[in-house]
């Protein structure tokens, strides 16, 4: 029986936010972000919410939320929204082998909310790679503020080439194929935070 059916017929459905991590012009990451969205929804596999970085057009940290005299309401919904997912799935574009300064501007801004959250990473270039050279640095700021890491990874290469601007994949079914067992790992590890957390 499938990992997702075995779950959900024990527990609640799953929220999941979809982080879109690049604010650039032209972004080609943002096509996996709609692809997912558009997996989990049909699938129902879970409640998802794309959370779009560059909608929130988010100025550059002083400081740490808890430190903020007047957080702006947009700060305080993304904070919001990230406290209450029961998981992430965070899409993440390389540049020059690191990730954007978008994404690592709001892992700084919040603590408490990222901590202990199962976050499973999707990345993506226009070269051959997929992107693999940002997991170096990204796993280790992530596991520096201790979120509970999925160990499942969903690398995109010549993304440009793989999806269309609507997040419509070249070969569907394989990269469907990719996908559930990349959404299943995460579904796993919100399940088994939930059961650690119920003491079962």
């Amino acid at each position: 029986m499938p990992l997702t059916s075995y779950i959900f017929k024990l527990k609640n459905m799953a929220k999941i936010v979809l982080l879109s991590a690049s604010i650039r012009q032209g972004r080609n990451s943002h096509r996996v972000a709609l692809y997912f969205q558009r997996y989990i929804e049909n699938n129902q596999l879970a409640e998802v919410e794309m959370v779009d970085l560059n909608a929130y057009n988010f100025p550059l940290f002083e400081e740490r939320l808890r430190f903020l005299k007047d957080p702006s309401d947009k700060i305080l919904d993304f904070a919001s929204k990230i406290r209450t997912a029961d998981g992430i799935l965070l899409v993440t574009p390389e540049y020059n082998g690191g990730y954007p300064a978008s994404l690592k501007n709001v892992i700084d801004l919040l603590y408490d909310e990222w901590r202990k959250k199962p976050i499973a990473i999707a990345t993506a270039s226009a070269g051959n790679f997929g992107g693999a050279q940002v997991t170096t640095s990204l796993v280790f700021s992530l596991w520096k503020i201790g979120v509970m890491l999925v160990p499942a990874m969903f690398p995109v290469a010549k993304v440009q080439e793989a999806f269309n601007e609507e997040g419509e994949p070249l070969d569907k079914a394989q990269t469907d194929k990719r996908a559930h067992h990349f959404v299943n790992e995460l579904l796993w590890c919100i399940e088994a935070k939930r059961r650690m957390l119920a003491g079962a």
